[in-house]
Order: structure tokens, then C-alpha cells, then sequence
């Protein structure tokens, strides 16, 4: 039964947009990215003990910088990489709150990658994703139109605050 929820999930994902995908948020209460729909999105695999860690700050300042027009940074913390997202739900919250002043969303810890790959992972990074390909590591990030469509893909090292991530912000968040 449980398969057959995450394989008809996995199809909706697949068929429609991102913003069809259900999530936990950090508290674990259940979540649809519907509550999203028309504004550009940052989706962003995080961690807490990982040497990109420091971009919480640029993710947040980003975020304020555009909350007002319509943009939201969803973060996703993932323990796949070097295991530094160690820590429980409860535990990164308070981290991120306390280390970084986060308040973007943020949502229950996930896999990225391989036969668990969180069905939202699957259509951001799947074979059908106009940028597939298997996540490298912590703090890649995709965003999405207010359609609910992937429209670029930034590795690790692009920071959220570069020219490369706000122009494509800004050229989003002009498209109604």
C-alpha cells in the first residue's frame, strides 16, 4: 500500500508541478507545496555540520530580500552527504534559529538520493528534470517559477546571495 502512495506521488510529481508534492515540515505536520503556488521558490538540500553550512546566512538574507514580492526558500535537511545533518528535527530547528536566524521554512529531514529519494528529490533531480542528475551535496539548489516548473539549478558553491542566483531571482519573480 505504502509503495503504491509513493509510486501514484511519484507520477503526480512527475505529470504536473513541483508545487503538487507533499512534505513534512520540520514539526512533522504534513504540508502541500500547493500553499505555494504562484510564487518562485528556492528548494534547498541543507545541513548543519557541512563546510557550506554559513550559507544559511546568505538563505536568509536572500529570502528577506524577496518575501515581499512573492519568493520562498524551502529548506530540506539531508544526512546523505558526510553525515553532517546529524541532528533531530527539534535539534535543527534550534540551530537554525539560534546559529543563523532562519526563517524560511523549513521541513523534515529527507534523502535526496538513491532508492529513498524523497519523490519531490525524484522531480527535481529525476530523468525527466530539465537538470537531472543525481545531487552532489549539501546546499544544491533549484528554483522554481510560479508555475510550479524547474527553471535553473545551482550547485554548492554558487552562494544564494551571487549575481548568478539574484538575477534569476529577479527575472522569476517578473514573470507573473
Amino acid at each position: 500500500m505504502l509503495c503504491a502512495v509513493l509510486l501514484m506521488q511519484t507520477l503526480t510529481l512527475s505529470a504536473g508541478s513541483i508545487q503538487d508534492a507533499t512534505v513534512k515540515d520540520i514539526d512533522g505536520k504534513e504540508v502541500s507545496l500547493n500553499a505555494y503556488r504562484g510564487k518562485v521558490l528556492l528548494i534547498v538540500n541543507v545541513a548543519s555540520h557541512c563546510g557550506f553550512t554559513p550559507q544559511y546566512k546568505e538563505l536568509e538574507a536572500v529570502y528577506e530580500k524577496y518575501k515581499d514580492q512573492g519568493f520562498v526558500v524551502l529548506g530540506f535537511p539531508c544526512n546523505q552527504f558526510g553525515a553532517q545533518e546529524p541532528g533531530t528535527n527539534e535539534e535543527i530547528k534550534q540551530f537554525c534559529s539560534s546559529k543563523f536566524n532562519v526563517t524560511f521554512p523549513l521541513f523534515d529531514k529527507i534523502e535526496v538520493n538513491g532508492p529513498n529519494r524523497h519523490p519531490l528529490y525524484g522531480s527535481l533531480a529525476g530523468k525527466d528534470s530539465p537538470y537531472p542528475g543525481d545531487i552532489k551535496w549539501n546546499f544544491s539548489k533549484f528554483l522554481i517559477g510560479r508555475d510550479g516548473k524547474i527553471l535553473k539549478r545551482f550547485e554548492s558553491r554558487v552562494v544564494p546571495n551571487s549575481p548568478e542566483v539574484t538575477q534569476a531571482i529577479d527575472a522569476a519573480l517578473a514573470t507573473k
